[in-house]
This record gives structure tokens, sequence and C-alpha cells, in this order.
């Protein structure tokens, strides 16, 4: 056996294979912060059940103590890693007469993340120009949004193909214990207000 995208309890010595999440989010945040001034950083969350989810919002929340921002637990929403639960979480919020100032969105995925750009775009808002949005994965659609999308390139492919390697050395009676943690990359593009 050998896990993706999840880490095996301390007492079993099971093999996994996931991406780093909360480093990247935490570089990400901080763009947003120190690149384009923004300090009311709205972050849809994922599935509770998901390490992805668990290590993007501590990367968040890290950001914002390490840069001296409050956390606004208003400005944490389920997004679920899902575009219309994105979209039906961020219109009930926007559609909300007592709803908290917000100047960016960390959408928690690229998926939510045309979600989150479509419901600013039906309440009228300009991304980036009154509010940036990123998200995670970069998809490869990412680059064709309006605007191109900034977000974290995630190996995903590399994931399954290393999984599948080490199931093989498993098979064979290697020794493939451990977790292999993949380095993610940000990729800057229109979303978050730099012109490129």
């Amino acid at each position: 056996m050998v896990l993706v995208h999840r880490s095996p309890p301390d007492s079993l010595p099971i093999p996994s294979v996931t991406v780093e999440n909360k480093s990247a989010t935490y570089k990400l945040i901080e763009h947003l912060i120190l690149n384009h001034n923004k300090k009311r950083i709205l972050f849809m969350r994922g599935p509770d059940h998901q390490e992805d989810s668990h290590w993007r919002e501590m990367g968040y929340r890290s950001a914002l103590q390490a840069n001296g921002l409050p956390l606004d637990e208003r400005l944490i929403l389920k997004g679920e890693f899902e575009r219309e639960i994105a979209y039906e979480a961020l219109s009930r919020f926007l559609s909300s007469g007592e709803r908290p100032i917000f100047d960016a969105v960390f959408a928690g995925d690229d998926d939510a993340a045309i979600g989150v750009i479509d419901a600013l775009t039906k309440y009228g808002y300009r991304v980036p120009e009154e509010i940036a949005v990123v998200g995670f994965d970069d998809l490869r659609l990412s680059a064709f949004l309006t605007p191109p999308l900034t977000t974290v390139r995630a190996p995903t492919e590399s994931v399954g193909q290393i999984a599948a390697e080490r199931l093989f050395g498993l098979l064979k009676n290697e020794d493939s214990g451990g977790t292999t943690l993949l380095p993610t990359e940000i990729i800057i593009r229109r979303s978050c207000g730099c012109d490129v």
C-alpha cells in the first residue's frame, strides 16, 4: 500500500507521496500582502477530511500572523475545492448585508477559483482591480481564464508516478517507507494584480 496526498498514522510505516501545501500557500498569501498591499484576504476552505486542505489553511493562518494581520474567522468560507460550492458560498457571502470587507480571495484550488471569479463578476466586482483572486494546482485552463489565474503549480502527475514506482518497489520487497514531499511552485499571472 502507498498513500497519495495523505500521511499514514504514526503507528504504521506506510509510504506516502504528496505535495508541499503549507509553504506554497504561505508564499502566495505573503505575495498578496507584500506585493499588492492586501490586508483582508478571504480563504475558501477545502474539504475537512483532506490533508491538502488542512495544510493550505495552516499556510494562510501562518502568513497572516507573520505579517501582523489579524485572523477574521468570518473571512473563512467552505469552498470544498469545488467550483459550484465555492460559487454558492461566495454568492451567499456577497449577498449578506453585514459581511466584512475583503480585498483578496485564496480560492483553495483552481476549480474553486473559477466559481469565485464567477460570483465576484456576478456581483459587479472586477478581478483583480478590486478583488485579487489566487488558486492552487495550476490546472491547464488556469492560464486561459479571464484574467489568467495566479496559482501554485503542484506536480500531481509526478505524485501518481512516484507512488506507482514505490508500490512496485514494495512488491519486490524493497524499502519504500517514509513520506515523499514534492515541491510546488508559485505561478504569477494577472488575477493577483501583477502586470504579467
